[in-house]
């Protein structure tokens, strides 16, 4: 019991902040990123290549695939997703894109082979007569330091006012002189910022190789789904939910069977209660 207590709350804490990202830009701008998953595989293959090609230390590298992807997620917003944004379809279609131009690359730079995402921690912990890994843990805690760091910032900060308010009316905030392109781009970083985070943390017990934006995606979009499009809280929650219940059936079952979960949960929840269970569209 233990033991799925602690694998799920890592599993949880990776997908919070793969979804937090997904439906921050979903609640401010008003758009389904498909890219999102491709920030998350950059960040890992950041990490990898600046330690393994160029030997620089991991904390440093960590931080210069975070600050490059978030740098190339507003260069996403400015160049694909502004010009499209009164067309939801439209933004859906050139950022799918977007995730399968990064798949290719990816191939084409570093091969279709499994890479190894180097790990801040190498020990393992012990807890209560289970023994975790010490990468496992530190994703954890990273994890809940960085949303929590999120959320003061939105609350408490110039620019986290002006986020709220564009996620409130857009056109309102406007009026009020409120840069709504520039907030846009700014929450595009954060968003890109907080996938790669995860992708660097998740790389040392996770597959690293040029499909994985895949699997990510799917999965934040069904806990934004859960927990209703725009709400953050509610991300959480269904991220909670989403990890335990993948973990809790891959111990019971199968670790093939916890795929489905995910896609299963969406499925009821679309059914029972659409809008999710916040129910919100406004960010917070």
């Amino acid at each position: 019991m233990l033991e799925i207590l602690i694998v799920g709350a890592v599993s949880s804490a990776i997908y919070a902040m793969l979804a937090v990202g997904f439906t921050l830009i979903f609640g401010v701008a008003r758009v389904l990123n498909l890219a999102h998953g491709s920030f998350y595989a950059l960040g890992a293959y950041g990490a990898y290549w600046l330690t393994s090609s160029l030997k620089w230390p991991l904390l440093p590298a960590a931080l210069a695939s975070i600050g490059a992807v978030a740098l190339f997620g507003v260069a996403v917003e400015r160049v694909f997703v502004r010009p499209m944004r009164s067309s939801q379809l439209a933004v859906l279609m050139i950022t799918l894109a977007v995730a399968l131009v990064v798949e290719q690359a990816l191939f084409l730079t570093f091969g279709s082979e499994y890479r190894n995402v180097p790990g801040f921690v190498d020990a393992k912990v012990t807890i209560g007569g289970v023994d975790v890994a010490g990468s496992r843990l530190l994703a954890l805690a990273v994890s809940v330091v960085v949303i929590a760091a999120l959320w003061l910032f939105i609350q408490h900060t110039r620019l986290g006012s002006a986020i709220l308010a564009i996620s409130q009316d857009a056109q309102a905030a406007q009026y009020v002189g409120i840069p709504s392109d520039r907030i846009f781009s700014v929450v595009m970083g954060i968003s890109a910022g907080l996938a790669a985070a995860a992708g660097i943390l998740a790389g040392p017990f996770l597959s690293v190789q040029p499909t994985m934006w895949l699997l990510p995606i799917v999965k934040a979009f069904a806990i934004v789904v859960v927990g209703g499009l725009g709400s953050i809280p509610g991300s959480i929650v269904a991220a909670l939910m989403l990890g335990y219940a993948e973990t809790i059936v891959a111990y019971a079952a199968s670790t093939s069977w916890t795929e489905i979960v995910s896609v299963l949960a969406t499925l009821l929840m679309l059914v029972v209660r659409p809008a999710g269970i916040f129910g919100r569209r406004a960010a917070f």
